[in-house]
């Protein structure tokens, strides 16, 4: 994960996650992604592949605001030899995301004497979540996905009041609304292409953001509640992190459609902790690199979100093979 030490305990995911996880008796160590090394092989034969290794820490956790953690001295730890693995750094999913991804594979694996990594490093890898919604088109709103400043044009002709969003960022960074008479169009079109490589992706808008962006929490494919983000007055974007409102929502119907839909892929993916991003009847994220929301779910619902994600690796831990 991102540093322990600067986590905002009253909202952070992963501080719940290590909470629950010692409560349960787990012992925990924590590192950081630049610590992360894959060795050569060691001796011969497939049992001597490649290892991984991370400098960590022994830490213990608690909700006491200056003192949440208490680490022991760093030392290096064979990672294939954890029973559990979470993946839990933030994106940009850039190539240094990505490079973590295909070290943790060396020993991701289900069943007794193989470490889990949650969630699974390939899946991740492969369902960067602004591109694994359109594996779903029939639940989006219309999308697009390029380089080519004419068809952003063309979009935008078309649908008029459109959203840009980067298409690896996170956090609402970079996300512009441009209504049809905004003027300065061209200009974040040419200051993107000429600071990235990378393509956009372009949204109709939807004023039903007004009432909320949902962030629906799914454990092993299974929706376990909601919040509703509210964005603050004159922001089109409504991340918690610029400044939006968590309210406490409940699941309509097509909200279930959804989950019911894109469910079982998660579960085939091993994509155990999940968040999906719902704006009126439309599915605009799937998110499983380093979802939040538990402990405002917790607050809303009165629920252990940690404790049911945990009870799903633990479940997956028990798999044979």
């Amino acid at each position: 994960m991102d540093p322990l030490e600067h986590v905002n305990i009253d909202g952070d995911s992963t501080f719940a996650l290590m909470l629950e996880a010692q409560r349960r008796g787990h012992e925990l160590y924590v590192y950081a992604p630049t610590s992360l090394t894959l060795r050569e092989g060691v001796g011969s034969g497939a049992a001597g592949a490649g290892r991984v290794q991370a400098r960590a820490r022994p830490v213990k956790v608690q909700r006491v605001h200056g003192d949440h953690a208490q680490f022991g001295p760093e030392e290096t730890v064979d990672l294939g030899g954890m029973d559990v693995i979470l993946m839990r750094q933030d994106p940009p999913f850039d190539m240094g995301y990505i490079t973590a991804t295909h070290l943790l594979e060396h020993i991701d694996g289900t069943g007794p004497g193989k470490a889990l990594v949650v969630n699974n490093p390939a899946a991740v890898r492969n369902a960067p979540e602004k591109l694994l919604v359109t594996h779903f088109p029939h639940l989006m709103p219309p999308t697009l996905v390029t380089w080519d400043p004419q068809a952003i044009a063309d979009f935008r002709a078309r649908y008029g009041d459109i959203i840009l969003k980067p298409l690896y960022g996170n956090g609402g960074a970079g996300i512009f609304r441009v209504k049809p008479d905004d003027e300065n169009f061209s200009s974040l079109l040419e200051m993107h292409f000429s600071r990235s490589r990378e393509p956009l992706m372009v949204q109709r808008y939807e004023p039903a953001v007004r009432q909320g962006d949902k962030r629906i929490i799914l454990v092993d494919g299974h929706p376990i509640g909601a919040i509703n983000r509210i964005p603050a007055q004159g922001e089109a974007r409504s991340n918690m992190h610029v400044g939006g409102r968590a309210e406490s929502v409940a699941l309509t119907p097509r909200d279930r459609e959804i989950c019911e839909a894109i469910g079982p892929y998660l579960r085939q993916h091993g994509l155990i902790f999940t968040g999906i991003d719902v704006i009126g009847d439309w599915l605009t994220e799937i998110n499983v690199t380093s979802p939040t929301g538990l402990q405002e779910l917790d607050r809303f619902d009165g629920i252990n979100s940690a404790g049911l994600v945990w009870d799903a690796i633990d479940k997956r831990l028990k798999e044979p093979g």
